[in-house]
């Protein structure tokens, strides 16, 4: 790309986007024999037409760091059928009881409780069955494939996403604490974030120095993505953003405006926004998708 070229963001999104699509299409498994309808609800959630944020992230680390997006493919897809089978289960009575995801019925209005819960289940475990594809352990060394599978089940368990998830519901009605709701969104959202596009930087070889670097913005953006869900729920649409908002307040969950307040929780965002941007000042052009990445988490509206 010239050095006086625009970078078009918009288009840098739908084609990673396609990019990810594609990859799931191609390898995905079809609805069939006894397990027909388990697939189907699979893919139903998969396929519902998110931002594919995750696997973007992985795919920019990867560039931003000299590495093929189209290398790290497999890892960029496994990210978003773990993000997936979390908002399944998220959707469910047991947890946040919603009936809409992405402007569609969630999947247990569709298929029931047991079959969602249990796609979700599949989607997890079909993630990791990606992630030691033969395709992929050809291209990147054993050590280092095994360093961001071993990232990305951290980030997705109990010492991650999992972990944030159980403080979240045990804390719902509770008095609002700044402590609490930091940990629950480092944890529930934060670290799969980071380790999005960590792993992405790992496979593509970076060195300690970048992968230090870019795994310090993805802290950031990580909190910076929830405290705007955060925002997104009391100041959202609900039309634009394909669920229903208010339900925070109305649950008694524990967020950034529960605890400061609206404009407090907007400098901090932005102030994380912008430590994200400086982490990456002595990335060339190559991380611009991740410094775009990162102001797109303040101007999304949904």
């Amino acid at each position: 790309m010239p050095a006086e070229a625009v970078f078009d963001f918009k288009a840098y999104l739908a084609e990673k986007r396609a990019m990810v699509d594609a990859g799931l299409e191609a390898c995905f498994p079809e609805p069939q024999g006894f397990t027909f309808d388990l697939i189907t609800a699979m893919r139903y959630s998969l396929f519902a037409g998110g931002k594919r944020l995750r696997p973007i992230l992985c795919i920019a680390g990867a560039e931003a760091v000299g590495g093929v997006g189209s290398d790290v493919l497999p890892v960029a897809c496994a990210l978003e059928m773990i993000h997936t089978y979390s908002l399944i289960h998220d959707d469910l009575p047991m947890m946040d009881d919603d009936d809409l995801r992405r402007g569609k019925p969630t999947n247990h209005k569709v298929f029931g409780e047991p079959i969602a819960l249990l796609a979700g289940d599949g989607l997890l475990t079909e993630a990791f069955s990606f992630m030691t594809s033969q395709a992929l352990s050809e291209r990147v060394p054993p050590q280092t494939l095994l360093q961001a599978i071993r990232l990305i089940a951290w980030a997705a368990g109990h010492e991650g996403m999992v972990g944030g998830q159980a403080v979240d519901i045990q804390w719902e009605g509770k008095a609002a604490d700044l402590e609490v709701v930091r940990f629950m969104h480092t944890h529930k959202t934060g670290a799969m974030i980071t380790a999005s596009v960590s792993s992405g930087a790992i496979l593509a070889g970076a060195n300690e120095f970048q992968l230090k670097a870019i795994t310090s913005y993805g802290e950031k953006i990580g909190l910076a993505f929830q405290i705007s869900d955060d925002i997104l729920d009391i100041e959202g649409d609900s039309e634009t953003m394909g669920k229903r908002v208010g339900a925070d307040e109305e649950k008694g969950k524990m967020t950034y405006p529960a605890v400061l307040g609206l404009d407090p929780s907007k400098r901090i965002q932005g102030e994380l926004v912008q430590g994200a941007i400086d982490e990456l000042r002595e990335f060339d052009r190559r991380a611009e998708p991740l410094r775009r990445i990162a102001r797109y988490i303040i101007e999304r509206k949904k």
